[in-house]
């Protein structure tokens, strides 16, 4: 099936809605009656590939490196020609890196930071540049928020995702209120003569309520996929290839990108896509900046990250000790399992903790204390990291200037 079919067909945001008992869009992930998000009916649904061993072996033989924690545990766990960018990246040829970050809360979590520190580890791995979007624009129309009050957290989480240790002789961090117009714009025009209302429509699930300015958005978040979009940093460099690092939420942009791509004459971006970080509460959806309990923040301490746990993570171990001895852990719905899946490097202790925790000898308790040292370790590392970023250093994350090491 063609991509521009996909689009008009698989490609509708109410793909994951009653029918399949869960709605995966970029505004709304949540699956109803408790139950888990189906990650392969949405590879289905979505059309997108597994990402399986060989293609993890590959990248791990191509950089020299072992492969991140997220990569070899399934956290980026489908793609859409990732295999081009290897084969690009093989021949001697290089390709850039874009992701963003949609500014609508003062401090991120832990779920937030993700795909940024995957970006770091492919940033640094494959030794190519990378652009940032910072859509103030998109969250002053969804969140109501005011421009300059959008403005305002696109710096304040710009210090976060600059805390992550990007090189920025490699990096370019924009904001759409500052950065949209020239070129950049010119290939908005173009994305957006070739989406016909009733496609966006049917990829977006947008109604007759929805204010104009969300309608006319998705360009704005397509063409950093291309590099004429970015002239001062790519000139002369049309085809060079774009991947993204994101959420699955966020594929239906990308796939109305990748339908327009080679009608406007550019290629079409690759995705690398992860699961997302659940709540404290349970898989039944992402973290939510809304419910400050569901989420770990990067300004928590380590007495209010001991208590969220404590309090809030969901248990797969029994009502009882004499209970849990006898039948063990159930590991698929053990929330600080899967936080630890997430954050702890030691593969050994990882399948120590689950073989233990699921045998019954590890309590719920001895489980839940290793994951707060865990998280405690990443937030004060993040805090300290955050703390020495100056708004100077933002203003150079996000000055328009050549990137002087870009594929060096």
């Amino acid at each position: 099936m063609a991509e521009g079919q996909k689009a008009d067909g698989v490609a509708s945001i109410a793909m994951a809605t009653d029918e399949d008992n869960q709605v995966v869009n970029p505004w709304e992930v949540s699956a109803k009656d408790g139950g888990k998000i189906d990650y392969d009916k949405l590879i289905e649904k979505f059309g997108c590939q597994r990402l399986d061993q060989s293609l993890v072996n590959r990248v791990e033989r191509l950089t020299s490196r072992p492969a991140h924690v997220f990569l070899r545990r399934g956290v980026f766990f489908a793609h859409r020609d990732l295999n081009e960018i290897l084969d690009v990246y093989e021949r001697g040829q290089k390709f850039y890196l874009y992701t963003g970050r949609g500014p609508s809360s003062e401090a991120l979590h832990l779920g937030h930071l993700v795909p940024f520190m995957f970006t770091k580890y492919l940033q640094d791995a494959f030794k190519v540049p990378l652009v940032i979007q910072l859509t103030d624009d998109e969250k002053c129309m969804w969140k109501n928020l005011s421009v300059e009050e959008s403005r305002r957290l696109a710096r304040e989480n710009a210090k976060d995702i600059i805390a992550c240790g990007f090189d920025i002789s490699r990096t370019f961090i924009f904001s759409d209120f500052d950065y949209v117009g020239g070129a950049f714009y010119q290939n908005m025009v173009r994305v957006a003569k070739c989406v016909t209302f009733n496609k966006v429509v049917g990829i977006f699930g947008f109604t007759h309520e929805d204010n104009i300015g969300k309608i006319s958005f998705p360009p704005v978040q397509a063409v950093p996929s291309f590099p004429s979009s970015f002239p001062h940093l790519f000139a002369g460099n049309d085809n060079l290839r774009c991947l993204i690092p994101c959420a699955i939420d966020q594929d239906p942009y990308f796939r109305m990108t990748r339908d327009v791509a080679p009608r406007i004459g550019y290629q079409k971006p690759a995705l690398i896509e992860s699961s997302f970080f659940p709540a404290l509460q349970g898989e039944t959806g992402k973290m939510s900046a809304s419910d400050p309990n569901s989420a770990i923040y990067v300004t928590d301490t380590p007495k209010v990250i001991k208590n969220k746990v404590n309090r809030y993570a969901f248990s797969g171990g029994q009502d009882s000790i004499e209970n849990h001895r006898k039948y063990g852990a159930n590991l698929e719905v053990d929330i600080p399992v899967k936080y630890l899946g997430f954050f702890l490097e030691d593969d050994e202790e990882l399948e120590h903790i689950k073989k233990e925790y699921g045998a019954g000898r590890l309590l719920t308790g001895e489980v839940k204390k290793r994951l707060i040292e865990v998280l405690s370790e990443i937030v004060e590392r993040h805090q300290k990291a955050r703390a020495s970023v100056t708004d100077e250093m933002v203003d150079a994350f996000m000055a328009v200037r050549p990137l002087p090491h870009m594929f060096s």
